[in-house]
């Protein structure tokens, strides 16, 4: 893909091992496919299947694993690697998932003693070119410790609260010390963000709210252009300071509800790259995370626009 860089996300990457047995428990699967993983990582490959030059910002090991997930991002995925470093010493991650049930998988993440992409340094990107993207978009995994916290505090500052500098809420307890730590570093990152995505659980760490309005009014005052609530198979409610509208779900059969969410960021930030609203891009975003939804696997799962436009077509025309 050529043209100048859009969009830079920041965080996690790994190899996911998927059961391809639904409704197997971890016990009973006997099949795995592997694919990348990671949701900063699959954000950026679902902007690349968008057309769109993105870059992440992250680790592997110096493995096999690790030289898997850098061909896999160039070389089938079309992402951009310059910004994905290789560590000496740590092991690159694995996560490994059971469809037990299909809607709502167990995963276990292997991550220790520590993960590559939790090392990322300031000097691992360049600063001034994260700073005029037109997107950022930072998982509040990459917040969880030192020294990824620092480097994501670095590129905000550098940012200055530029449009479109986005904060995915994803919020992992096991990535973290306690709720308290948690709580206390997603909300201070709020005011370097323009807009927050975020399911109600990850809202009420953020926020300390979980209704729907009062989360997206929290999550408003701190200065945001925009607050994204995730509603699960209610839709996403989309706020802004004059208007706010709850976005109805694009409904499927579930075969694998992880990535959904990676999907659903790709295709919002698609949307705002194409200039429109924030509701128009989340019509495009659920469209897209259904999709995903409907397949087994994360990143060889985001779907084109094409595809995208289908489907939002044909719930429009259910409804």
């Amino acid at each position: 893909m050529t043209g100048p860089l859009e969009a830079l996300t920041v965080g996690r990457i790994g190899v996911d091992l998927y059961a391809e047995e639904p409704n197997a428990s971890f016990t009973e699967a006997r099949r795995f496919v592997k694919s990348i993983g990671g949701s900063p990582t699959n954000v950026a490959v679902a902007l690349a299947r968008l057309g769109h030059r993105a870059a992440v910002l992250t680790k592997v090991g110096d493995d096999m694993l690790g030289a898997y997930v850098r061909h896999a991002l160039a070389a089938e995925f079309g992402v951009d690697t310059r910004f994905v470093g290789v560590h000496p010493t740590l092991q690159t991650p694995v996560v490994v998932a059971a469809l037990d049930p299909p809607e709502d998988p167990q995963f276990v993440f292997y991550r220790s003693p520590r993960a590559p992409d939790s090392t990322i340094l300031p000097e691992d990107v360049d600063l001034e070119l994260a700073a005029e993207l037109p997107v950022l978009w930072i998982s509040a995994g990459a917040l969880a410790v030192e020294p990824s916290r620092g480097t994501s505090r670095a590129l905000l500052e550098r940012r200055g609260r530029r449009m479109h500098t986005i904060l995915d809420l994803d919020y992992r307890p096991s990535f973290w010390d306690s709720d308290t730590e948690a709580r206390r570093e997603i909300g201070a990152t709020l005011a370097a963000v323009t807009i927050a995505i975020g399911n109600l659980a990850e809202c009420e760490i953020a926020v300390s709210e979980d209704d729907p309005d009062s989360a997206a009014d929290a999550l408003l005052a701190r200065g945001l252009e925009a607050a994204v609530v995730k509603l699960g198979g209610d839709g996403v409610l989309v706020a802004t300071a004059d208007e706010r509208r709850v976005v109805p779900p694009v409904p499927v059969d579930v075969v694998c509800a992880l990535g959904a969410g990676d999907a659903f960021g790709g295709a919002f930030c698609h949307g705002l790259l194409q200039g429109t609203t924030p509701f128009v891009a989340a019509e495009l975003a659920n469209a897209a995370g259904a999709l995903v939804a409907s397949r087994l696997l994360c990143a060889d799962a985001m779907p084109t626009e094409d595809e995208i436009r289908v489907l939002l077509e044909e719930s429009r025309a259910r409804r």
